[in-house]
């Protein structure tokens, strides 16, 4: 294997140097900070081509190397998006590794880094092996996640849970699986209730839906008319409430909703975002639904986008836990309660 050391006054210069000379794909085997000589430290890259011929022979080998260790092209693109955090990574391939990963999903920068901080393999100057750093990594993420079950039974009577979230996010499709998911599935007692009166045809979807299922299904078009339907729902289990879907700049649009939506009653409310969303338009619209004091996120589209980071930034932004995850149109299929391992493999597996 033909093994060759570089060295810069900088991380930065040595890294050009590899660059130059094994291309972009070389692969970091270490890196090294060397006492100075006069004129300051030194760093050293110990690297090897990724076309060198124990790889060319070995499709598989190459795939290995490549899953422990830190190619040069990740390495650049660590330097450009990481500030004073850098000094902490460059000794260990594993730990740029990982960062770069979540990085690359999405995730923002300082959630990142404190994730690695709190796991502890900053500090210990990164002597683990790799698949300590990643399970160490992944349990300081999971510490900072929460999940939710809006349905477990609970012993204490009737759940009422409405859906709210902007327009297209998937909120009458998204109750239509969770209500076959509990009716076939949990044999619970299900009831349906629109209160989506802007879009043409809502009621009728979500009716078609509640036909398929043989449950109850009843529009509201006022308060007066959601306690009338909240009363024929009394003999059931679950009641599931769709509701119109508002643009998150429409403030007076949402306050109405939520004046709609009785106090006095104690309906659960679930915010949908779409992961296919830019993240800025994502938290503004967890803000602007924010008087509805939401218990849980519900992601959609995850089939829509490859980067899921911003799953986990809008998670570290507004502390609430995560309910389900929807994956595509298709009913009562393409959902799934959320789960901490669901989203981490998302998140570190996808390059």
């Amino acid at each position: 294997m033909a093994v060759e050391k570089f060295r810069g006054r900088s991380i930065i210069e040595a890294i050009g140097k590899v660059k130059e000379r094994l291309g972009p794909e070389a692969m970091i085997i270490s890196t090294e900070k060397l006492g100075g000589n006069g004129t300051g430290p030194q760093f050293e890259i110990t690297a090897v081509p990724s076309n060198t011929g124990e790889f060319a022979q070995s499709p598989g080998l190459l795939a290995e190397v490549k899953s422990e260790l830190m190619s040069i092209k990740d390495m650049i693109y660590i330097l450009n998006h990481t500030d004073g955090a850098l000094e902490k990574l460059i000794w260990s391939p594993s730990l740029l590794n990982i960062y770069a990963r979540l990085i690359r999903s999405g995730v923002k920068r300082d959630y990142a880094i404190g994730f690695l901080e709190k796991s502890g393999v900053l500090s210990d100057e990164s002597t683990d092996p790799k698949v300590a750093i990643v399970k160490r990594t992944i349990k300081a993420i999971k510490h900072a996640i929460k999940t939710k079950d809006p349905f477990a039974a609970n012993g204490n009577g009737q759940i009422i849970a409405a859906f709210i979230g902007t327009t297209g996010v998937g909120k009458t499709t998204t109750i239509a699986k969770i209500a076959a998911q509990l009716v076939l599935g949990s044999k619970r007692k299900v009831g349906l209730i629109s209160i989506d009166n802007y879009r043409i045809g809502a009621a009728e979807q979500i009716k078609t839906y509640a036909h398929i299922l043989g449950i109850p299904c009843f529009p509201a078009f006022n308060r007066k008319d959601l306690f009338f339907a909240l009363r024929r729902m009394e003999g059931r289990d679950v009641v599931l409430i769709d509701t119109a879907g508002q643009s998150q700049y429409d403030m007076s649009r949402i306050l109405e909703l939520r004046q709609m939506i009785p106090g006095e009653l104690s309906i659960s409310s679930h915010l949908l975002l779409s992961v296919a969303t830019s993240e800025p338009e994502m938290h503004r619209t967890a803000v602007n639904f924010g008087p509805f004091e939401f218990e849980s996120y519900i992601f959609t589209k995850l089939d829509e986008t490859q980067r899921y980071g911003s799953i986990i930034n809008q998670v570290m932004k507004l502390n609430l836990p995560i309910s389900y995850f929807t994956t595509g149109q298709n009913v009562p299929d393409d959902i799934e309660k959320a789960r901490k391992e669901k989203l981490l493999s998302l998140v570190l597996n996808k390059n």
